[in-house]
């Protein structure tokens, strides 16, 4: 199952052109079956890929209590790669000081903040995050119904203000592969902690999609498919060669 995720990685980061001999990629490690299996993939994929990387996994504690940071420990032991852990107080600032009622627009965005600050002061000129074809096509339709405009993430982006790229190697991944991947390679997914995880607005659109995939199974492939040709910016593959 890994060879298949691999297969997919690798057509994606081709297409796009999102790796280049030299660079030193910081991959966001939240803990959870995404990241992981991120990380996992890329740390295979140098090890025949043409281009020579580095790598190094970065996680950004949020400071909850809960936060299992043992087993995430044993994860990037066991991997024998590179890794920081930014400690941050992200979830009092959140949850007691400002006292958000929809706390996960400001916790993402200072969550990215602190990794991309950690990236650059470890010398990556790249990031990589895990997000995969239905982060892809949730992010669509949550622009569509709750914003009035047609917009995705792109799978390179420039961050002018940071000086690093981002990169997105999983978009070609469905997520019921990764499920499937996570499963045979005995990933247990390590808890951020927070307490609204899984309420929330993305959690709707999987529920949604859910439900329309049972008349029309080819749904997802369809929507990816016309983001694709649709002109959105960044996602042209010829654009980025």
């Amino acid at each position: 199952m890994l060879q298949k995720v691999l297969s997919r990685v690798r057509k994606a980061i081709t297409d796009y052109n999102m790796i280049s001999d030299g660079d030193k990629i910081a991959v966001g490690v939240s803990g959870g079956k995404d990241s992981q299996l991120l990380l996992i993939a890329l740390n295979e994929l140098r090890r025949f890929y043409p281009a020579k990387f580095e790598l190094v996994g970065i996680t950004v504690a949020l400071g909850f209590e809960s936060f299992d940071a043992a087993s995430l420990l044993k994860f990037y032991s066991n991997l024998n790669v590179d890794y920081h852990i930014e400690d941050t107080q992200i979830s009092r600032v959140v949850f007691d000081v400002r006292k958000e009622k929809n706390p996960c627009s400001l916790c993402a965005n200072m969550k990215r903040g602190a990794f991309y600050s950690a990236a650059k002061a470890l010398g990556c000129n790249k990031a990589a995050f895990a997000h995969h074809m239905d982060d892809v096509i949730e992010t669509l339709l949550m622009s569509l119904f709750y914003e009035g405009r047609i917009h995705t993430f792109s799978p390179v982006t420039y961050l002018d203000r940071q000086d690093i790229t981002l990169i997105r190697p999983m978009i070609y991944t469905e997520e019921k592969m990764v499920r499937a991947c996570v499963k045979a390679l005995g990933l247990e997914p390590i808890k951020s902690g927070c307490p609204v995880d899984g309420v929330t607005k993305r959690q709707d659109m999987k529920d949604l999609i859910h439900q329309l995939m049972k008349d029309n199974r080819h749904l997802k492939a369809n929507i990816f498919g016309a983001i694709q040709r649709s002109g959105i910016k960044g996602w042209s593959i010829h654009e980025s060669k």
